[in-house]
């Protein structure tokens, strides 16, 4: 399906046809202006709340992506399907998080959080193609010969069982449940040899 007008000058870091869907996947850089105002609608949605606990107004969103955009230790990314932006990802290098305290990252290990911020696009099973399209980007982002990821490591919210259930159907393996600054979660792990099998399936 060709973009929208609009949409097609952007920078993708992303953007392939999947099969299993019928519809292009594509992921691009968070860019302050453009995306404030969504992102901010999204952190306020019912079903994003509990899981974020973002729900701050707009003034203090724009501070909040501020600093985010300027931790170099992170990626922000909108996500979209047929060229409607969805979803809201971070993309980030473990070492240098707050994960780093619950176990011992690898130099190339990736984190990824997500949320699919538009109501209309909840429960049609699009979170799988999406995590895996992104997973993928991970392993493919930090691809050189000094610096390869062999492992995307994650940290849902422990209540969040249908987010669980769907990182291991992508090939996350369950470690164990971890304690960090705002939430209790489950450590999982997603090595690339694992990966690539099974996305071969």
């Amino acid at each position: 399906m060709k973009f929208p007008q609009t949409e097609e000058k952007l920078q993708f870091s992303y953007k392939k046809f999947d099969r299993s869907l019928e519809k292009t996947i594509a992921f691009r850089p968070v860019e302050l202006e453009k995306d404030l105002d969504r992102i901010h609608r999204w952190m306020n949605e019912p079903h994003v709340i509990p899981f974020w606990q973002l729900n701050f107004d707009r003034d203090r969103m724009r501070s909040h992506l501020e600093k985010a955009l300027s931790d170099r230790h992170q990626t922000l990314y909108i996500g979209y399907l047929d060229g409607v932006p969805m979803s809201y990802w971070e993309a980030y290098w473990a070492k240098d998080d707050a994960i780093a305290q619950c176990y011992e990252p690898d130099a190339g290990d990736r984190g990824i959080h997500l949320l699919i911020g538009e109501p209309k696009f909840l429960g049609k099973g699009y979170a799988l193609p999406l995590l895996r399209a992104m997973t993928n980007l991970q392993f493919e982002f930090s691809a050189t010969p000094k610096l390869q990821t062999q492992k995307v490591v994650t940290e849902p919210d422990i209540r969040n069982a249908k987010m669980i259930h769907i990182f291991k159907r992508c090939g996350f393996v369950f470690q164990r449940e971890i304690e960090l600054p705002d939430k209790r979660a489950a450590l999982m792990f997603c090595d690339r040899q694992s990966f690539r099998k099974k996305s071969e399936q």
